[in-house]
């Protein structure tokens, strides 16, 4: 009898587990409205994914190589000395990650939509670039590498800023034309006043693709918005780089960030050289504010995400 009872026991016990894992598996499988959407980002994503083929380089403030003077273009020690890096194939995202992509990935793992304080919110138009912290924006990209089948990861500073100079060429700006034209290639003021007005606000509000893109198919490399990357910052990092594929310092306290953050009505050439293919900043991977302004600012209001993947052949949209 004692026997029996103990079988009945683990055989209730095994039934109750498998009920259990039963539901939890019911709770976690997306609504079809969900699928539907993550197929779409799916497609979206093979699309603008753009194969990058590999080959070296001079990375860095070229000034020294290209100008009569020798003289850096920036000035800036973190972008120098200029030295030489190869790379092997990658694939990089034409766009910026924007809202409406992000939002996606929250509902799929069942996270608050980004960015819905009271005044950042204004920033959530359509095509506008996601304010994601360093950890959102790497946990994002690899989440979209498990949905597309192919594993992705935010970009090295070396894989952007090679695609951003079209291959490594001696590109100042990465631009359609590598020049810096205020309302044809990059915001101008009354270009950024025209979207503003109707949303009652003074912020610098994106919108992804409202510019030629770079002759590799790159867009808004050159306008708004820091990009992670996937390597922690160091000033002094190129000094030491190793030549194929570097990945940064192994640990630090910042994490860097490529492209602009521009300056409405200013060649930003002239004060920094943020919006040049050379520049690099770093930056926290969770910024912080005062906790009462939480409720109405997103820390990571300009910083934003563009992926990549390290395959070795281009992606396909089948």
């Amino acid at each position: 009898m004692i026997k029996q009872n103990i079988a009945l026991i683990l055989i209730a016990g095994i039934a109750l587990a498998a009920c259990a894992r039963t539901a939890d598996t019911a709770q976690k499988t997306p609504s079809s409205e969900l699928q539907q959407k993550i197929q779409q980002l799916v497609q979206k994503t093979k699309k603008n994914m753009i194969f990058v083929e590999g080959g070296s380089f001079m990375m860095g403030d070229f000034g020294p190589i290209t100008r009569k003077d020798k003289l850096p273009i920036t000035g800036l020690y973190a972008a120098m000395p200029v030295h030489k890096v190869s790379l092997d194939s990658f694939s990089l995202n034409a766009y910026k990650t924007t809202f409406e992509d992000f939002d996606i990935y929250s509902e799929a793992i069942g996270l608050p939509k980004v960015g819905m304080q009271k005044v950042s919110k204004k920033l959530r138009v359509p095509n506008a670039p996601a304010g994601i912290s360093w950890q959102q924006a790497q946990d994002y990209c690899q989440w979209l590498g498990q949905q597309v089948g192919i594993p992705m990861t935010l970009p090295t500073e070396a894989q952007w800023e090679y695609a951003a100079r079209n291959r490594g060429q001696y590109v100042i700006y990465p631009t359609d034309n590598g020049e810096y034209e205020l309302g044809r290639n990059v915001w101008s003021d009354e270009q950024r006043r025209e979207v503003n007005r109707p949303l009652g606000t003074s912020m610098k509000v994106s919108i992804l693709g409202r510019f030629p893109p770079t002759p590799l198919g790159f867009y808004d490399m050159a306008t708004d918005n820091y990009e992670w990357m996937s390597d922690w910052f160091d000033p002094t990092y190129y000094k030491t780089s190793p030549e194929h594929n570097p990945q940064g310092p192994a640990t630090g306290e910042l994490k860097s960030v490529r492209s602009s953050f521009q300056v409405a009505g200013a060649l930003d050439l002239q004060i920094g050289g943020s919006v040049t293919t050379i520049y690099r900043k770093g930056v926290q991977p969770s910024p912080q504010i005062n906790k009462e302004d939480t409720e109405y600012a997103n820390p990571n209001d300009f910083l934003s995400a563009r992926c990549a993947s390290n395959a070795s052949q281009p992606f396909t949209d089948s």
